[in-house]
C-alpha cells in the first residue's frame, strides 16, 4: 500500500512539473508574442499602442528587460519623463550593467530638473562606456545646471578631446568658463561652436564677447 502511495504521488509530482513547463512555455511565448507586437507600433511611432503591447509583454513576464526599457522610451518620447525613469529603473533592477539604460533614464531625469539623480547616472554610464565623448558632454550640461563650472569644463573638455568636432561640448564649455570669469577663453570656445554649426554660439559671442 505505501508502495502504491509512493508511486502514485511520484506520478502527480511528475504531472504537476510538466504542466507548470507547459504554462510557463505559454505564457513565455505570449509574451514574446507581445513584445514584437509593441516592437512593430514602436517602429511605427504608434508609441500608445506599443505600451499597451508592452505592458501586456510584462504581466506575462516581470523580468522582459527589453520590454521595460523599451516602455520607458515610449514614455519618454511622450513626454511622461516620471513614468519612464519607473521603467528605466524596473529595466536596472533586472541588469544593473545595462549602460543605454543609465543613458536614457539620465536623460529623462534632466527632463524633470533631477540633476543630481541624471548625474548619478551618467557616473554609472561612464563606468561601463569610458570612451563615449556624448556621456561627458551631458554629464558637463548636468554639472553646469549644478553650477559646478570647474567639473563641467573638465568633462566637456575631455569631451572634446574624445570628439574635436562636438560642437555642444564647445558650446557649453564656454558657458562654464564665461560663468567661472574665464571671458576669453570662453569666447574661444562660442568662436569654435559656431564654426562647427552652431548658429546660437554667435548670438553669444555678440552678447558677451568683445
Amino acid at each position: 500500500m505505501k508502495q502504491q502511495f509512493n508511486n502514485r504521488f511520484k506520478a502527480l509530482s511528475i504531472v504537476n512539473v510538466m504542466v507548470m513547463c507547459l504554462v510557463f512555455n505559454i505564457q513565455a511565448q505570449t509574451s514574446v508574442s507581445y513584445f514584437e507586437s509593441g516592437n512593430t507600433k514602436f517602429d511605427a511611432k504608434d508609441y500608445r499602442g506599443a505600451i499597451i503591447d508592452f505592458s501586456k509583454a510584462i504581466e506575462y513576464n516581470n523580468y522582459y528587460v527589453d520590454a521595460y526599457m523599451l516602455r520607458g522610451h515610449c514614455k519618454s518620447i511622450l513626454l511622461d519623463f516620471k513614468g519612464a525613469v519607473v521603467d528605466y529603473t524596473k529595466a536596472l533592477e533586472v541588469d544593473p550593467k545595462l549602460s543605454y539604460v543609465y543613458f536614457a533614464r539620465a536623460y529623462a531625469k534632466r527632463q524633470l530638473e533631477d540633476y543630481r539623480g541624471a548625474l548619478l547616472d551618467y557616473n554609472n554610464y561612464i563606468s561601463i562606456k569610458p570612451f563615449d565623448s556624448k556621456a561627458y558632454t551631458n554629464r558637463g550640461v548636468v554639472k553646469y545646471s549644478l553650477e559646478d563650472y570647474q567639473g563641467a569644463i573638465e568633462d566637456l573638455t575631455t569631451a572634446i578631446e574624445l570628439d574635436p568636432n562636438d560642437m555642444k561640448a564647445y558650446y557649453n564649455r564656454g558657458l562654464a568658463k564665461y560663468a567661472s570669469g574665464l571671458v576669453d577663453s570662453g569666447c574661444l570656445d562660442f568662436s569654435k561652436a559656431g564654426e562647427l554649426g552652431d548658429g546660437n554660439a554667435y548670438d553669444l559671442i555678440r552678447k558677451y564677447c568683445k
